[in-house]
């Protein structure tokens, strides 16, 4: 993939994880004189996802793209980028524990001196000193470790208010979710606060991205569920991905000649 084509890909990665979070953008239902967009076989279930696509853009434009641009316009810059560092730290254990998983040691470990440096010397992840020091953070998910494992990624899913998925991203996700940071609070009001807290940091983050989304894509669904699903399989070969010309889950019978899919590469 070409510079350009991978840069507007990433960003609309951002924008899938905006829409995610309350969609970018409105789908205009299919009139009789407009024509269906043709069957994918990696989205069997558009139709139904289109309207999931369509109730998470609506929630977002009432009410988490609103809070969020209050968030990013009243609290200080500062403060945002401990809150983001916070969330950061935490995710970097669970990247961690997922590398292992995954059986890359070299890079768990590394993950793991990361969360330690920050959680001691950053004031609990607050400031990232960490970066500074060489420890880049790599994010790894139960999504990708399944991918890893062998696990095909299942037809595309469009979940409400969490946005693109697959079958297999969507049962990481509940694991993923055991180990967020909202199960550090005691109660439920704390982990409704910083679940909150959570998601207008990721959403304030992303209010550029619906800019360039707006720009580049005529059919805003299909572009976000595209960019989503071939960052997920860049994500689960660590970036070399194989060269085909269909995505991982297309049925065997799309194609007269089908191969067997590619094993993810040995991990170190």
């Amino acid at each position: 993939m070409s510079a350009p084509r991978r840069h507007v890909a990433a960003a609309a990665l951002a924008a899938a994880l905006a829409a995610g979070l309350g969609g970018c953008a409105t789908v205009a239902p299919a009139t009789a004189a407009t024509a269906a967009p043709p069957a994918n076989p990696a989205d069997p279930w558009e139709a139904w996802n289109r309207k999931v696509y369509a109730f998470n853009d609506a929630v977002d434009g009432a009410v988490v793209k609103p809070l969020a641009t209050a968030y990013r316009d009243v609290v200080p810059q500062l403060l945002r980028t401990g809150v983001s560092n916070f969330f950061g730290n935490i995710g970097d254990a669970w990247s961690a524990a997922n590398h292992l998983l995954q059986g890359k040691a070299t890079s768990g470990v590394e993950m793991g001196w990361r969360f330690m440096t920050n959680t001691v010397i950053g004031l609990a992840g607050v400031l990232d000193p960490a970066t500074e020091m060489g420890l880049q953070r790599r994010s790894e998910d139960f999504g990708q470790t399944l991918g890893a494992w062998g696990v095909g990624p299942g037809p595309f899913v469009m979940l409400p208010l969490l946005g693109p998925s697959t079958l297999r991203d969507s049962a990481g996700l509940l694991v993923d979710r055991q180990a967020s940071a909202s199960r550090l609070a005691g109660t439920d009001a704390g982990s409704y606060g910083v679940t909150t807290l959570e998601v207008l940091s990721l959403r304030a983050s992303l209010l550029g991205a619906t800019g360039l989304l707006d720009q580049v894509a005529l059919d805003r669904y299909s572009f976000l569920r595209d960019a989503y699903l071939q960052r997920r399989l860049d994500a689960v070969y660590d970036g070399a991905a194989p060269m085909v010309d269909e995505f991982a889950d297309e049925p065997a019978s799309a194609a007269p000649a089908a191969k067997p899919a590619p094993t993810p590469p040995a991990r170190k």
